[in-house]
Order: C-alpha cells, then structure tokens, then sequence
C-alpha cells in the first residue's frame, strides 16, 4: 500500500506538542483560500511510498511521536489508516492529525471514520483566512478544533481543546 508523500519533517515542534515526525501528504480538495500549504492540492505531488518504509522511517525517529498533515490525509484514508494502524501496533507513539472535514463529517462516512480509532487527537475544519488568528497553537481559525479522540486532554495541554468519549 502506498502514500502519495510531499515531504517528511524529522524532530519537528510545529505540528504538535513535543518533538514529532510529520509526514506531509499530496492532494486537497477543500482549497482553503490562504492555505499556507497550496502545493500539497496536487494529487500528484511528491512521490509514492510505501506504507512499510514509511512504518520504518516512524520507528526510527525513536523520541518523536507522529503528524499527519497535508494536503489532507483522509483523501489516502486506507493508506493512512493501515499506516495508523501499525504504528499503533508497533509503538507507543502518539498520532495528531490535520484535516479539512470536521469531526461530524468524517463520522458520517463509513469509509473516512475507517482511520478515527487509530488517531489520538485530530485537528479539524476547513482553515477560514477571514478568521485567522496566529496566536492559536496548532491551527490557523478558531472553528478548527483540536480534539483529543479518546479521552482528556492532558491538564497542562493546549487550551481551547475538546475531548469526546473514548472511540476505541
């Protein structure tokens, strides 16, 4: 199984708490007007890799927890799920998640909601420009939330979080 990828940060503190590996996908639909990443829309993007190195270049990051961001990784949904899915089985890692449909909206689709157990906090929502706000940590409108997928969020972590019943 493959992953369209555009780029992978190694020991990175912008896409979350702590020091992260975020792997960075192709293709986008939502078109955000101000996208700060408009050349991860293209489909095309980047180059395929496979689900297994991507497994191994995780691992080997062995003090960084794990990113998805995009372009939008519910757009590879089974790719990203089986990726989601070993690193869950083959590490304590914890994975964040970036994506243009809101929480509601994955849940109503059988075939985006296939990732959701596997995610520990996911960032969602279209970026809205006429509502940018660069004090937020982690995302760049208020209507994105940071939800924290399988119970609260950690006391002293990002204010202005939301957190759901256990999916798991």
């Amino acid at each position: 199984m493959k992953i369209r990828v555009l780029d992978i940060l190694h020991q990175t503190m912008a896409d979350g708490p702590g020091l992260r590996t975020s792997i960075y996908c192709a293709g986008c639909k939502h078109a955000c007007k101000g996208c700060h990443n408009p050349q991860s829309w293209d489909f095309k993007g980047g180059k395929e890799m496979d689900v297994e190195e991507l497994l191994e270049i995780v691992k080997a990051d062995d003090l960084s927890d794990v990113s998805f961001s995009g372009g939008d990784p519910f757009y590879q949904v089974e790719a990203f799920t089986e990726l989601a899915r070993r690193i869950k089985e083959e590490t304590t890692k914890t994975i964040w998640c970036w994506t243009g449909f809101t929480l509601e909206e994955i849940q109503a689709d059988a075939h985006l909601a296939q990732m959701l157990p596997y995610l520990d906090v996911l960032v969602d929502g279209p970026f809205i420009l006429e509502q940018r706000d660069t004090d937020l940590l982690f995302r760049g409108s208020p209507n994105q939330r940071i939800i924290y997928l399988h119970g609260e969020p950690p006391k002293d972590d990002i204010p202005g979080t939301v957190a759901l019943q256990p999916l798991r």
